[in-house]
């Protein structure tokens, strides 16, 4: 099963209010974006934003320049028919965030909770890390939550990477400086303890 069958699958089989990940508002994603001070013009994309509410918090703060990607179909089309007629105001891109065509120089945030820690390979990474420079503004922010080393080493059938600090930081240093890192206790609708690590990074280079 590739990538894309594989969330379809989840989506389409599964209650939103079972899934793993699940939270009624993505507190800490929401906490970091307050800091950055950003314009409501500002561009933001969400990387695998699934059916989280952090759109609509995001439109209810006046953000007016939304990208969604999601690599599942079925997804988008929810977060369309729950928006309803907000959803006019925001740009969907279905596909995958390593091989996606994303418009150069044009994000001002990058926002990922829980993608970069699905891709265990190096050249996975490689990928993804050259479709941030590509697609984020010079001293734009990117804003990433991945599963810490005391996280469960699966999450959704799949393996994932865990990080500290400093080996986010690895990932990341070639073009982008930290800024500011946090943890996050998640506990699944199951009652799996999931640590999080998110880390503020700014690109300058």
């Amino acid at each position: 099963m590739n990538v894309r069958e594989h969330w379809e699958t989840i989506y389409t089989t599964k209650e939103p209010r079972t899934l793993g990940w699940r939270r009624e508002h993505l507190d800490t994603s929401l906490a970091l974006i307050e800091t950055l001070h950003l314009p409501v013009t500002a561009e933001i994309l969400d990387v695998g934003c699934g059916i989280s509410t952090l759109v609509d918090d995001l439109l209810a703060h006046g953000s007016k320049q939304i990208s969604l990607l999601d690599v599942s179909s079925s997804v988008l089309r929810t977060v369309r028919e729950r928006l309803g007629e907000t959803e006019k105001r925001l740009s969907f891109i279905e596909g995958d965030v390593r091989t996606v065509q994303l418009d150069k120089a044009r994000y001002d945030l990058w926002h990922d909770r829980a993608v970069f820690h699905f891709l265990t390979q190096p050249d996975e990474r490689a990928r993804y890390h050259a479709q941030v420079v590509r697609s984020l503004k010079l001293e734009g922010h990117v804003i990433i939550g991945v599963f810490s080393h005391e996280a469960p080493p699966r999450c959704s059938g799949l393996p994932v990477q865990r990080y500290s600090v400093e080996e986010l930081v690895e990932e990341f240093e070639s073009d982008f400086t930290l800024q500011r890192c946090c943890g996050e206790m998640h506990i699944t609708p199951g009652g799996v303890r999931q640590p999080y690590l998110y880390a503020h990074f700014l690109r300058t280079s």
